[in-house]
């Protein structure tokens, strides 16, 4: 048995659409009901959750990740450094740009909630021995498919997450919960609110409200 804390940054959440739609508090509460009705059911462990740790196992995305494939279930990502979890946010920004024809040469303005989680239970963990011996594969920048067979193996296993190094932060380290019971948030939890302006030279995030700013160049990803 394993336990980390780790951060994750997603969308910002404090904006809800539905609240244009809606004319009034009664209004909003049948739009939000039939909305929940629609949606995927819970998956097994993901009851009683707060919803930012449910998401990725309820909504599966249509794009393969580093420890998944398409048809499988879903892998909540983290990082055990906050610079490292801005990273990975960074990077899947300007992927996302540069694979979007009509905006690569544009700007691309997000906002973005951090917030840190814990994880615990049976680990495989590939920055120790002996799998650090196989750094080189674990590492792989576009080339996934030994980390989704090591993934599908570990479920087999039932084990509930996986300990690896960064691709985008030198000695960086994350984490990716392969189960939602697996994971859990503290009340209150702590949280941190960030704009990331992305261009096809990189992405630089700042702390809303804060003078805290990181940059990551694409030079360093290409």
């Amino acid at each position: 048995m394993r336990s980390a804390a780790l951060w994750r940054g997603v969308e910002a959440q404090h904006v809800f659409a539905t609240m244009r739609l809606a004319d009034n508090l009664e209004e909003l509460s049948v739009l939000e009901a039939l909305l929940e009705a629609s949606k995927p059911p819970l998956p097994s462990g993901a009851q009683a959750r707060h919803a930012l740790i449910v998401a990725p196992f309820r909504y599966r995305s249509p794009i393969a990740s580093r420890l998944r494939k398409v048809p499988d279930p879903g892998v909540w990502y983290g990082a055990e450094e906050f610079a490292t979890a801005c990273a990975e946010v960074a990077w899947w920004k300007w992927r996302f740009l540069m694979d979007s024809d009509a905006l690569v040469e544009q700007a691309l303005h997000t906002e973005h909630t951090f917030f840190k989680a814990r994880v615990r239970g049976r680990c495989v963990d590939l920055t120790a021995s002996p799998w650090h011996a196989a750094a080189r594969v674990w590492r792989q920048g576009t080339d996934y498919s030994a980390c989704q067979a090591l993934a599908g193996e570990a479920r087999t296993r039932e084990l509930a997450w996986i300990r690896y190094a960064s691709v985008r932060v030198p000695e960086g380290v994350c984490g990716a919960a392969l189960r939602a019971d697996a994971l859990s948030l503290a009340e209150p939890f702590e949280r941190q609110a960030w704009a990331c302006k992305t261009t096809r030279s990189g992405a630089y995030l700042q702390r809303s409200g804060h003078t805290e700013r990181l940059e990551f160049s694409s030079s360093d990803w290409e």
